[in-house]
């Protein structure tokens, strides 16, 4: 089995189909149908099920991903590793973050990892639960992943780096500015104001639907998946948003006032890998977390 089989067969996985594959491949779709029969002839077995114009993976096709992915991906560290030798430092990293720490504490590490090592390309993707993170860690979708839970991340398998605990703030609806000064409040405080809430399943959405189950007498006004939109709801005057401590910086910048809750709630943030066969970019991220930490120390958040 050569390896342009599985890149072929790969590309039929990340874009959902023969079609969309053959366009991103620069070939003909009946030469990629005919080299992932090949392969199919190769292993013994179908990868694929075409129903109608698409193409399912198969149990088969499933097993193959993870293997499949990782004999990529250690074909990049060999190339890589060779063009460090003549000095060349490139290759790619592929990352997966939530959204709260991919504002931060990713942005600071993609700033230092590329200070460092400009010819190398990043790919970040998004999750939304530390499940997705845990999941495309372990089958090798993406070699580092970033989480943030109400609770620190245990998995077997996977490499858990602790990076920092971020409390939860409120981000004032400028508005609505009713709260006393000083840089924090009372859960109770929100009684009577209006908050645009994350979606259920959050940290954020949990502290919001704990207070209204104590009595709070909060207004949920908006329920938002995509939080690249809280930001501009709270500047509109839509209502306040409970975020981790993450946001502060953006918020300051924006011209937003924040107030840490009590009773506080952390944001456990982490950073997962494989345990091993990690490609040099990989392994040279983490040295840039492990330098984050010493900087903030592990229980680092960000101030008011």
């Amino acid at each position: 089995m050569d390896t342009r089989k599985l890149k072929y067969f790969l590309a039929v996985v990340d874009h959902d189909g023969f079609n969309r594959a053959a366009e991103h491949l620069l070939i003909a779709q009946p030469s990629l149908s005919q080299t992932i029969a090949s392969l199919e002839k190769d292993l013994g077995v179908p990868l694929f099920h075409r129903i109608g114009r698409r193409a399912v993976l198969s149990e088969a096709g499933k097993e193959l991903v993870g293997p499949a992915r990782l004999v990529m991906r250690d074909l990049d560290a060999a190339q890589s590793a060779v063009q460090a030798l003549r000095g060349i430092r490139s290759g790619r990293l592929d990352i997966i973050t939530m959204p709260s720490p991919g504002i931060e504490p990713l942005t600071s590490m993609i700033a230092g990892f590329t200070r460092l090592h400009p010819a190398v390309r990043l790919n970040v993707s998004a999750a939304f639960t530390p499940e997705e993170v845990i999941e495309s860690v372990r089958t090798g979708s993406t070699e580092i992943g970033l989480a943030g839970s109400p609770r620190p991340v245990r998995v077997p398998g996977v490499q858990v780096l602790e990076l920092e605990r971020q409390p939860l703030i409120l981000i004032v609806n400028p508005h609505a500015d009713t709260f006393r000064p000083g840089k924090s409040i009372e859960r109770e405080d929100l009684g009577g104001h209006r908050l645009i809430a994350s979606q259920r399943g959050s940290l954020m959405r949990w502290l919001v639907d704990d207070a209204l189950a104590h009595g709070v007498n909060a207004e949920i006004v908006v329920e938002v998946a995509h939080r690249t939109s809280i930001l501009p709801l709270v500047l509109a005057g839509v209502g306040h948003a409970v975020m981790p401590s993450s946001w502060v910086p953006l918020a300051h910048r924006s011209g937003l006032r924040t107030l840490l809750i009590n009773p506080v709630s952390h944001l456990d943030v982490a950073i997962l890998s494989r345990k091993e066969d990690l490609t040099p970019a990989a392994r040279a991220f983490l040295e840039v977390a492990q330098l984050h930490i010493a900087a903030d120390g592990p229980q680092a958040h960000h101030s008011n």
